[in-house]
């Protein structure tokens, strides 16, 4: 059974119906909690992961097929405007027949170049085109605030470069089966695209190569975290000092990412491994390997037969899942990639009422003050940091639901019949809209996500919290639900993202979003000792027999997670207080319990094994059955809301001393 065969997609907001009574609520939290649901809500065939974030994507499918299927079939749409646009997008996504007809066309004229670059420069020429069509070939390269002059745009280039999720899939002896997987995917795509079997064999084996060599010279994801490794600022002349073998003054001409005068280089001991390949290696090898990443981006995009292949390895291998989804699914997918705001625009039109924004102002602004409170009195922080520490909150915003000003694409030209052409079309406006900006000044009113996105991020250079419209809505956020609800909902994941301000690589920027050391000795040593705690507990975890959760990687969300409901609780006991008619007892739970239970079921999840194994490998995150009670277990106020006794509800001095925020 698929996600979409079940009837009508109800709407997934806090029910005591998903609990499972039977439990003993400080025994196992998650099975209260959570026990039915998991039990009524089996992984469907064309997913690898099913939970609440799972529910409201597939509620917003639905919202976004109805507009996207009217805007297709109005003829009567201007040329460049969003519906125009998002409604020929979509339309040319499924239309299977026109891409069937045009097998590999739409990517020919890349294979050509590809075939022609014969020498440094024109490999250089062929990396610029494919970053340009948004094939992350070699290495990744991207614009964003320079992290040490926030004000400014800056030209990054990162390790990359990799087919399978993480360096861990190259390197790892648990991974060696999928290794092998790979390989053998790599030859029926590349059978598939005209090569003989013994072409494509070696083909294959020289891709692995490149790229476990590519993996064996990269950082760890625990290690990419430290932002200040990750800034190593060179001018061009040391760029092409550093590493010759590729002539960066053409590439990044190519890219029009010169006129800075400098870029950011991610990982120099990752670039110094690729200047060492580039001279050992011969150009036929990185002609294999480029024409492989063009393949493989594109695949989804094309005929059946190959977006069928790649589903095979890149889904059904890699994340154990069954079926693919149907094709709408993944041309909203698409759309909202390449025309976020477009389609984004039509979406808050007609799903995102003006109180929802209200609630959320006043939820942000409770959160907003707790927080400033903790910092004032926090017993762990000396005055000198906590000063600055109250400077850099005092610059603190918030974004919520959408821009004011939405993207303009109407110099995309969107075609019926042109899926491939059309993605890559956007792909390339996006990358020149972001290249134009290089040494400019950074806008603060612009969103990194769409605004149909379920998600929320922090900006550590713009010292801001941003909230989509698309995860305001249950169980995040719920007008008819009471407050208890909403603060462990919503009111927790508003104070997860400003604790991103103030984890471990949060406060390693300062008020005005620069990476800059404004710590005391004291304090730094004194946060390193907490985190280091916080490490130590998660990394105890098995979410797998034999498989522990990384507590390095996952640092900085359970901080994050700890300090948000902490924040939302004391939230919401002054909302309460301040208003004791607003306390309820609602299915026999008090407003305590309902936070606790609220907040576990915003994490109630069912996962594949593969999908587990990948995760636990490459998220930030940990595994939704840790980050649903873990975040609960030192907070006496957690045991007393289920009737512990007196003795078990004060927490250990280990506990206190693991608590950051």
């Amino acid at each position: 059974m698929s996600s979409e065969s079940s009837g009508p997609l109800r709407v997934p907001r806090f029910s005591a119906d998903y609990m499972d009574r039977a439990v003993d609520p400080l025994r196992d939290f998650y099975g209260y909690a959570t026990g039915q649901w998991r039990r009524d809500n089996p992984v469907p065939v064309d997913k690898s992961i099913w939970g609440a974030f799972s529910e409201l994507v597939e509620r917003n499918f639905v919202l976004l097929r109805e507009i996207l299927e009217s805007a297709a079939t109005d003829g009567g749409a201007k040329s460049g405007t969003p519906r125009q646009q998002v409604g020929e997008f979509y339309a040319s996504a499924l239309d299977q027949s026109r891409r069937d007809a045009l097998r590999f066309g739409p990517i020919e004229p890349l294979l050509e170049s590809i075939a022609r670059a014969n020498s440094p420069t024109e490999l250089a020429q062929v990396l610029s085109v494919l970053h340009e069509a948004g094939v992350p070939g070699l290495f990744r390269t991207f614009v964003h605030a320079d992290v040490g002059r926030s004000s400014v745009y800056a030209f990054y280039l990162y390790q990359g470069g990799l087919s399978l999720p993480d360096r861990e899939y190259y390197l790892a002896e648990s991974f060696a089966k999928t290794r092998e997987e790979f390989r053998a995917h790599i030859v029926r795509m590349l059978r598939l695209l005209g090569d003989s079997p013994s072409e494509a064999e070696a083909s294959a084996t020289t891709i692995l190569s490149l790229e476990t060599e590519l993996a064996r010279a990269g950082r760890s994801r625990a290690d990419l975290r430290d932002e200040l490794r990750n800034y190593n600022p060179m001018t061009l002349a040391q760029l092409s000092s550093k590493y010759p073998s590729l002539p960066w003054a053409e590439y990044l001409g190519d890219r029009e990412a010169g006129l800075a005068g400098y870029v950011i280089v991610g990982q120099p001991e990752f670039f110094e491994t690729v200047q060492s390949m580039l001279r050992g290696r011969p150009g036929s090898e990185w002609r294999t390997y480029l024409r492989w990443h063009l393949l493989h981006e594109y695949a989804p995009f094309l005929h059946a037969e190959v977006e069928r292949e790649d589903f095979e390895f890149f889904h059904r291998t890699l994340l154990g899942q069954p079926e693919p989804e149907p094709t709408w699914k993944r041309a909203i997918r698409t759309v909202d990639q390449g025309l976020g705001e477009a389609l984004g625009q039509l979406y808050v039109e007609q799903h995102f009422p003006p109180e929802a924004r209200s609630r959320m102002v006043e939820l942000v602004s409770d959160l907003r003050v707790v927080f400033q409170d903790r910092l004032r009195h926090l017993e762990w922080m000396t005055e000198a940091t906590r000063q600055k520490a109250l400077a850099k909150f005092d610059r603190f915003t918030a974004k919520i639901g959408h821009p004011d000003r939405f993207r303009d694409y109407s110099t995309v030209a969107i075609r019926r019949g042109e899926y491939a052409g059309n993605r890559m079309r956007a792909d390339a406006f996006e990358v020149r809209r972001e290249m134009a900006r290089i040494g400019g000044p950074v806008d603060r009113t612009e969103w990194g996500m769409s605004p149909p996105t379920v998600n929320a991020y922090f900006s550590p250079t713009q010292n801001e919290i941003v909230f989509p419209a698309g995860i305001l809505q249950p169980p995040f956020f719920d007008v008819t639900m009471d407050d208890a609800v909403n603060y462990g909902g919503i009111g927790a994941v508003i104070g997860h993202e400003i604790t991103h301000g103030y984890d471990d690589q949060g406060r390693r920027f300062d008020a005005e979003g620069n990476l800059k050391d404004w710590w005391s000795e004291t304090d730094a040593r004194e946060f390193d000792a907490r985190a280091k705690r916080v490490v130590v507990e998660y990394g105890q975890l098995e979410t797998l027999p034999g498989v522990r959760v990384n507590g390095e990687l996952t640092l900085g969300e359970n901080i994050a997670d700890a300090g948000g409901v902490r924040l939302a609780y004391e939230a919401l006991q002054r909302r309460l207080a301040a208003d004791p008619s607003r306390r309820k007892t609602v299915d026999g739970l008090t407003a305590e319990q309902r936070f606790f239970i609220s907040w576990a079921q915003v994490w109630r999840q069912n996962c594949r094994e593969a999908e587990k194994r990948r995760l636990v490998t490459i998220d930030p995150h940990a595994p939704a059955e840790f980050r649903a009670v873990t975040p609960l277990t030192s907070l006496p106020e957690f045991a007393a809301a289920f009737g512990a006794p007196d003795s078990d509800r004060v927490s250990s001095k280990d506990d206190d001393r693991s608590r950051i925020w």
